[in-house]
């Protein structure tokens, strides 16, 4: 019966073809804690707005995204016109590609606290430097805000990598 008001939910009408999004195919569960996002469209249906992709502008494609599929234990980048995309377990796509003039951004992944170890080993044995905070002020600490742990890293653009194991403010 849940399930199926959850599906329901994450059902979109468009005149008289339903259409299901990518949430669907999630774990009840997962379907459950993206249920919340869903907002009533001002025509009444019920609609939700997600991520799909974000464009990493970076100076070396195939290094950059190879780098982030490493480190987060993604699969290879796959190429797609120009870019080089590098899929997350949400469905969103990280699409890679070459710039002359880089803007260092920063992005955020909740993982796991299986993958955050897993993520902890790969900085290490690579040996790289990583903070507990965005500042870059506390270097070889992570951190335990909201209950879980955070870590800062950069990948080769000079881009700012998040790794948390709880949402901010999940509260701790």
């Amino acid at each position: 019966m849940l399930i199926a008001a959850v599906t329901t939910l994450l059902t979109v009408t468009r005149g008289d073809q339903p259409r299901t999004r990518a949430a669907d195919r999630l774990t009840p569960l997962a379907c459950i804690r993206n249920a919340r996002w869903a907002r009533p469209h001002t025509s009444g249906v019920e609609l939700s707005v997600e991520l799909n992709h974000t464009l990493v502008n970076v100076s070396d494609k195939q290094e950059s995204a190879a780098f982030v599929a490493e480190i987060l234990g993604l699969a290879e980048p796959k190429p797609y016109g120009p870019f080089l995309a590098v899929e997350v377990t949400n469905d969103v796509l990280l699409y890679f590609v070459d710039v002359d003039v880089l803007h260092p951004q920063h992005y955020a992944f909740l993982v796991s606290e299986e993958d955050f170890d897993e993520i902890m080993a790969r900085i290490g044995s690579r040996g790289l430097t990583y903070w507990a905070d965005p500042f870059r002020k506390q270097p070889g600490q992570i951190n335990h805000d909201d209950g879980g742990r955070g870590v800062y890293w950069q990948e080769p653009s000079g881009h700012l990598l998040e790794a948390i194991t709880r949402p901010y403010g999940a509260g701790g």
